[in-house]
C-alpha cells in the first residue's frame, strides 16, 4: 500500500514536470530555442576566433552511389561557428563558381554525400546590385553547404525604373520558388546581408514564423526596435499562407516589416527570433552613410493592417513573367509587378 502510494506521488511528479517542460518549449517557440547548450559545442559564439568561410568544404565528397548514402546529421559536423567577413574585395563570378563545385546550375545545392533532411528556397529581392550580389553568393554558398541543407538560391529582379517593392517581389517569389519543390522553409533574405555565423541555421521554426537577423552591425547588434522583421526571415509555405504572405501596396522604403509582423499576429502567431549571438549580420558598406542613418528612422505606416491583410497579399497577387533563367550560381526571375503611386 506504501509503495503503490509512493508510485502514484512519483508519477504525478513526472507528468507535472514534463508538462512544465512542454509548456517552456512551446513558449520559447521550439526545442531548438530551450536545448540549445546542449548542441552548440563552446565556440560557436567567439567572435574573437572566426573561421574562414570556406572552411571544411574540402571535407565534402561524392558518396560512391547514390542509393547508398545515408541522411544528413541533425547538426551538422561542418559547422564552424564565426566567420571572417570582409567587403574589401570584389570576387569574380568564375571564381565563386570555382569554390563551390557541387553548386548545381540555377544555384541549387544538394550534399554529394548524404541526404539532406531540410529543403530551403532563399528568396532576394533584387534590382541592378550586382556587388551585393556577388559578396553575397561569395558567402552565401559555403555557409549553407555547411549545414548540409538542400536549397536553391532565387534572385527575384523587378523590372521598369518604378519605386521598389520588396513585399510584393518577395510573394512573386514564394509563388515560382513552389512551382520547383515542396519547400520546408522559405528564406527570405535582403541582398545586401551576410551572416556571421554558420550555427544560424537556415531552416524554419516549426510552428512560428522566424527573424532571423536580430543582429546587425548597423544597429550596434541589437533591434533598432521590438517588432522589427527586417532584413532576413524564414517561414514555412504553410505560415506564409496563413498570413497572405507579404503585403504588396508599399513602394519604395517603406513600413512593410512593421505591416509583415502585424498580419503574423492577427494571423494568430507570433515571431520567434534567432539569438542575438548566433543571428549576427554584416551589412555591405556601399554607400554607407545611406546604409546607417535611413533605417534608424522608423517608417511611418499609412496603411491599417487590420483592415487590409486579408484582401493584400497573396490572394490578390498579380505580376507579368518576364523571363525565368538558370545562372550558374542563381536561378534569376525577371518580372513586371506594375506601379502603382501609393495612396493615388
Amino acid at each position: 500500500m506504501f509503495l503503490s502510494r509512493m508510485e502514484s506521488h512519483c508519477f504525478l511528479l513526472f507528468v507535472f514536470v514534463f508538462q512544465a517542460i512542454f509548456i517552456l518549449i512551446l513558449y520559447r517557440g521550439g526545442p531548438s530555442r530551450v536545448f540549445r547548450g546542449i548542441v552548440e559545442p563552446p565556440g560557436a559564439g567567439d567572435y574573437s576566433k572566426p573561421h574562414d568561410v570556406y572552411a571544411n568544404l574540402s571535407l565534402l565528397t561524392r558518396a560512391p552511389r547514390r542509393a547508398a548514402a545515408r541522411s544528413c546529421s541533425a547538426l551538422s559536423p561542418l559547422l564552424v561557428g564565426p566567420l571572417t567577413i570582409s567587403f574589401r574585395v570584389l570576387p569574380s563570378e568564375r571564381m565563386i563558381m570555382k569554390r563551390n563545385p557541387f553548386v548545381q546550375s540555377g544555384g541549387h545545392y544538394k550534399p554529394p554525400h548524404c541526404f539532406a533532411r531540410y529543403k530551403s528556397a532563399i528568396l532576394v529581392p533584387y534590382r541592378n546590385q550586382e556587388k551585393h550580389l556577388r559578396h553575397l553568393l561569395y558567402y552565401i554558398h559555403p555557409f549553407l553547404q555547411r549545414q548540409q541543407l538542400s536549397y536553391t538560391i532565387y534572385l527575384i529582379q523587378q523590372a521598369g525604373t518604378g519605386s521598389f517593392n520588396r513585399a510584393k517581389l518577395l510573394n512573386v517569389g514564394v509563388r515560382e520558388a513552389m512551382k520547383d519543390e515542396e519547400w520546408d522553409c522559405l528564406v527570405l533574405h535582403d541582398i545586401d546581408l551576410v551572416p556571421e555565423n554558420d550555427y544560424n541555421l537556415y531552416i524554419c521554426d516549426e510552428y512560428y514564423p522566424k527573424h532571423m537577423a536580430s543582429a546587425m552591425d548597423k544597429f550596434q547588434y541589437t533591434l533598432p526596435y521590438k517588432s522589427f522583421f527586417g532584413g532576413v526571415s524564414a517561414m514555412t509555405p504553410e505560415h506564409y499562407m496563413k498570413m497572405n504572405g507579404f503585403p504588396n501596396t508599399y513602394w519604395g522604403d517603406g513600413g512593410e516589416n512593421d505591416d509583415i509582423a502585424t498580419r503574423i499576429h492577427l494571423a494568430g502567431m507570433k515571431i520567434v527570433r534567432t539569438s542575438p549571438h548566433l543571428g549576427r549580420y554584416r551589412v555591405m558598406d556601399y554607400n554607407e552613410e545611406t546604409e546607417i542613418q535611413e533605417p534608424w528612422r522608423r517608417p511611418p505606416s499609412q496603411h491599417n493592417t487590420r483592415k487590409t491583410w486579408k484582401a493584400d497579399g497573396m490572394n490578390t497577387l498579380q505580376f507579368r513573367l518576364i523571363s525565368r533563367i538558370k545562372h550558374p550560381l542563381y536561378t534569376k526571375i525577371t518580372v513586371d509587378i506594375g506601379y502603382v503611386p501609393p495612396f493615388s
